[in-house]
């Protein structure tokens, strides 16, 4: 029998996977809480363009001006906004809140609708996508914004409104109300939003990482821009951006400052900027009376990680290690990755009569226990688990006050903890007294004995 042509097989459709930079590619907690953010903004600002009092031709042209001066800041600062964008760890925070928070506190809330909305496209074409930030980032950003000022827009209807003159006491604690509110509302979202976003992140730790300082000291140039501007010629607000450049050019270079010291895998100190600090670290305990350690820590079988898992598993390892160093050490001490799978760790400013041995001891063995109890998720090779460390510990004055004689005696210790089976802490004895050629010992005693 004679069979016919083959049918082709239909093509099989490939199963699109979502991307992880896209709206849609959010997981869903995260997901729920951007589109929730979002739908309440365009609900405040429907509620603020029904309810709010009608713009007139003096809130127009200050609307205008403000989007004016705060056009002319974007351009100004496009390159430095670029990088600082580039290089933000956690929360990028822009100096546009000056201009949104003076909208707040001045215009009507259908016209600092437009501010917003006008200030935040400017920067989406010039800064946010030659960067290559994802849209709905900026939108979510926006919206946040959004809800911040009116929330503004409601306590000042609340109390009868602000019309920035006379400067009295009761004027100036409104403003600085509507300046916590505002950083309230907006801070919170933003945070709780990269929260979901990064399981095991800490709330805190986002917080600070994204500057509050910052965000607080725009916010308060703005309080000031839109009091200069209720009682002066609104022209004087172009004397803001000046101020605004020198402060974004400082935080630039505070944060190239900071990736230089970082080891761009773990996050921690690298080896130069280890090196330098606690030289630094304890010149001050000697000067002061103050004692240290240094810790050497060395993964066990690491090579066996990369050669099993692969070096991308390897890495989620190396980052999960420094997590546990962070955790357990503290915010004075100094924590650095030496090249490899090789940490170091300075711990300064203890007290002299306390038994250092056993208090770096201590903290060796709580980052010893840290590693052993690790179940590292990695993004190519599931769990990774049965990690250990082994640790060499040098403390002042036993071993010296210099960082090279304690780097020395805590890699000895280090090699006593790998011979002797791994997984340990090792504290290196005490060196022996230097005694003079000819010196006669006391009592009677020979030397060695």
């Amino acid at each position: 029998m004679t069979s016919g042509p083959v049918a082709p097989r239909p093509a099989r459709r490939r199963r699109r996977v979502p991307d992880a930079r896209s709206l849609l590619g959010l997981p869903v907690r995260p997901l729920l809480l951007v589109l929730a953010v979002e739908s309440a903004a365009v609900a405040a600002v429907v509620a603020g363009a029904l309810t709010g009092a009608a713009p007139t031709r003096t809130d127009a042209l200050l609307c205008g001006l403000l989007m004016l001066v705060a056009a002319v800041h974007t351009e100004l600062s496009v390159n430095a906004e670029r990088l600082r964008r580039r290089i933000a760890e956690t929360r990028y925070i822009n100096m546009t809140s000056v201009w949104t928070f003076a909208a707040a506190l001045l215009l009507p809330p259908v016209l600092a609708t437009a501010v917003v909305a006008v200030i935040y496209v400017h920067l989406y074409l010039r800064v946010v996508r030659p960067s290559g930030t994802p849209p709905h980032r900026q939108v979510c950003s926006a919206a946040t914004v959004l809800l911040a000022v009116h929330t503004v827009a409601g306590l000042l209807a609340l109390v009868g409104g602000w019309g920035g003159a006379p400067a009295t006491p009761q004027n100036a604690a409104l403003v600085l109300g509507a300046l916590v509110a505002y950083t309230t509302v907006n801070t919170l979202l933003v945070v709780s939003v990269l929260r979901l976003t990064a399981p095991g992140s800490r709330f805190l730790v986002i917080l600070w990482g994204g500057d509050i300082g910052l965000e607080l000291a725009t916010l308060s140039i703005g309080g000031l821009v839109a009091v200069v501007l209720a009682n002066t010629s609104p022209w004087f607000a172009l004397l803001a951006v000046l101020p605004l450049l020198v402060v974004e050019q400082t935080t630039l270079v505070r944060q190239l400052e900071a990736q230089v010291d970082t080891d761009a895998k773990t996050g921690l100190l690298n080896p130069a900027a280890w090196r330098w600090r606690s030289r630094q670290m304890l010149e001050r305990d000697t000067r002061t009376d103050r004692a240290g350690a240094v810790l050497i820590l060395d993964l066990d079988h690491f090579k066996a990680v990369n050669d099993r898992h692969g070096h991308l598993a390897g890495d989620d390892v190396l980052q999960a290690v420094a997590d546990v160093l962070t955790t357990e050490v503290r915010d004075e001490d100094l924590a650095g990755r030496f090249g490899g799978e090789e940490f170091v760790v300075t711990l300064g400013g203890m007290r002299a009569d306390d038994t250092l041995d056993d208090r770096a001891r201590e903290v060796a063995e709580r980052i010893r226990r840290g590693v052993r109890a690790l179940e590292v998720d990695t993004a190519t090779a599931g769990r990774v688990t049965g990690l250990s460390v082994s640790v060499g510990v040098a403390t002042t004055p036993d071993h010296g006050s210099d960082l090279d004689g304690l780097l020395a005696a805590a890699d000895a210790a280090l090699y006593e903890a790998k011979h002797a089976g791994r997984d340990r802490v090792a504290v290196r004895p005490p060196a022996p007294p230097v005694v003079p050629e000819g010196a006669t010992p006391p009592f009677g005693l020979s030397f060695g004995t």
